[in-house]
C-alpha cells in the first residue's frame, strides 16, 4: 500500500523537474458558490496536466535494466504526455497505446515529446488491453495510468503542495477518472489532516467509481460519450479504489452542459484553457452539488489540454444558452429594400449581425421569395426577445434555429 512517506519521496524527486503549481484565489468564483475558492492550476502544469507527477516517479523507481528496455503506456491524452515526457527527460523508449478516438492536439504532442503512438480501440480501457498485451510480447515495463503505488504517489505531491500553500483549507474537490490523483491526494491529506474534507467529482457519463462504492469491489458499468475523456474510464483500479474507499467523504457527478459552462466561465472569467476532466471538480461547486457553504475550497484544475476546434464549439454553444448568439430564419419578398428593412431593425435594436446567407430555392420558398438566415450577437437572453418582437412589429415572421 502506498504510505505517506513514499509521497514525501516523490515531491524530492521531483524537485526541478516538475512545477510547483499556483494555487490561485477566484472572487468570482467565490461569489457564484458561496465558498472561498481556490483554484489549484494543474492545467498550467509540464505538458499541460497533473500526469507527469506520477509518471516520472513511476520511471525513477524502476531499475536501470528495465529502464533501458523502454516503458509502455496506454492513454487517452494526458498520461501519453506524461510517460512521453519523463521517457525524454530520461532517454528512455517508449510507446504509447492511445483510443482510435483521442484527441488529434494530444496525439500530436505524444509524438512531439517522442514517443512511438499506436492507436488501438475505442475506448481507454481497449487501448489499456492492447498495451498490456504488448507488454508481455517485448518485455518493456507498464506504466499504469493510475493504479499503481508509484503512481499515485506520484499525484499525492499535489496535496503536500496544496497544505503548504493554504495549510487552513477546509475542503478539496478533485475529478475521478481511474482514482490515481484522487487516491494519492487523500493519502497525502487525510494521514495528517483528517479533518479535511477530500470529495471527488465524476462524469456523470461515466460514474465507475461511485458505482464501484455502491457494489464494495471495482466494476466495469457501461459508460455515455463525454467532453470529460480524460475521467472517462471504466473501471477504477483496485489500489484507487481501495484507497478511496478509505479516505473519501462524497463523491458527486456533473453532467454535460455543466461541464462545458464552466470550461467557457474558465475561459471568460479566468482566462484558463481547461479540458472538460479538469473543469469537472469546479463544475460541481458552481452547480451547487456539494452541501458546503461559507468554507476554504480548493478545486483540482487537473489538465488544459483541450482541441482547439472544440473548444470553438464550446464557446458558440455556451454563448447560445446564455442568449448571447442567435440565429434564425424568415421569408421575405424578393425586391429591393426588403432586406434591408430587416438588417436595419437588427442593427436598431444593437444587435450585431455576423453572418447572412441569403437562399433562392427549397420546399418553403414560393418564386418571387428568399429565405433570409442571420446570425446575431446580442447581450443575453431579453436582448433576443426584444429583436424578436421589434421584427414582429414590423411585420417580419421569424423561426429560431439551432
Amino acid at each position: 500500500m502506498v504510505s505517506y512517506e513514499d509521497i514525501l519521496k516523490a515531491q524530492e524527486k521531483m524537485i526541478g523537474i516538475v512545477h510547483k503549481t499556483p494555487l490561485d484565489y477566484s472572487k468570482t468564483f467565490s461569489e457564484f458558490s458561496h465558498n472561498e475558492i481556490y483554484l489549484k492550476l494543474e492545467n498550467l502544469q509540464k505538458t499541460g496536466s497533473f500526469k507527469v507527477r506520477g509518471s516520472f516517479n513511476k520511471m525513477t523507481s524502476l531499475s536501470k535494466e528495465d529502464l533501458e528496455k523502454g516503458v509502455i503506456a496506454a492513454s487517452a491524452g494526458n498520461h501519453a504526455q506524461g510517460v512521453a515526457y519523463s521517457s525524454s527527460m530520461l532517454g528512455v523508449p517508449c510507446t504509447i497505446v492511445m483510443p482510435k478516438g483521442a484527441p488529434l492536439s494530444k496525439v500530436q504532442a505524444t509524438k512531439e515529446y517522442g514517443a512511438n503512438v499506436e492507436l488501438q480501440g475505442n475506448v481507454f480501457d481497449e487501448a489499456l488491453a492492447y498495451a498490456l498485451e504488448l507488454k508481455e510480447k517485448t518485455g518493456r515495463s507498464f506504466v499504469h495510468a493510475f493504479d499503481d503505488e508509484a503512481v499515485i504517489a506520484g499525484q499525492g505531491t499535489i496535496g503536500l503542495e496544496i497544505i503548504d500553500q493554504l495549510p487552513d483549507v477546509d475542503g478539496i474537490i478533485c475529478p475521478i477518472g481511474g482514482g490515481g490523483l484522487i487516491a494519492g491526494l487523500a493519502l497525502a491529506i487525510k494521514e495528517k489532516h483528517p479533518n479535511i474534507k477530500i470529495y471527488g467529482v465524476e462524469a456523470k457519463a461515466c460514474p465507475s467509481m461511485a458505482f464501484s462504492l455502491q457494489e464494495k469491489k471495482p466494476i466495469m458499468i457501461d459508460s455515455d460519450p463525454t467532453m470529460a475523456d480524460g475521467i472517462a474510464v471504466k473501471k477504477p483500479g483496485q489500489l484507487t479504489y481501495e484507497i478511496v474507499q478509505k479516505y473519501i467523504d462524497d463523491i458527486y457527478t456533473v453532467d454535460e452542459m455543466e461541464i462545458a459552462r464552466t470550461m467557457l466561465m474558465l475561459l471568460e472569467r479566468n482566462k484558463l484553457l481547461v479540458e472538460g476532466s479538469g473543469a469537472a471538480s469546479l463544475a460541481a461547486l458552481l452547480y451547487q452539488k456539494l452541501p458546503i457553504k461559507n468554507k476554504k475550497i480548493v478545486s483540482i484544475i487537473s489538465g488544459g489540454n483541450v482541441d482547439v476546434n472544440f473548444i470553438s464549439s464550446i464557446i458558440k454553444r455556451g454563448m447560445v444558452e446564455a442568449g448571447r448568439y442567435t440565429r434564425f430564419n424568415t421569408i421575405l419578398q424578393d425586391k429591393p429594400g426588403y432586406l434591408e428593412k430587416v438588417l436595419n431593425v437588427i442593427t436598431g435594436e444593437q444587435g450585431n449581425i455576423i453572418n447572412i446567407n441569403v437562399n433562392h430555392m427549397g420546399e418553403t420558398i414560393y418564386p418571387g421569395y428568399v429565405e433570409l438566415v442571420i446570425s446575431v450577437e446580442t447581450r443575453d437572453q431579453e436582448h433576443i426577445e426584444e429583436i424578436y418582437s421589434a421584427l414582429k412589429k414590423k411585420g417580419t415572421m421569424v423561426q429560431m434555429l439551432k
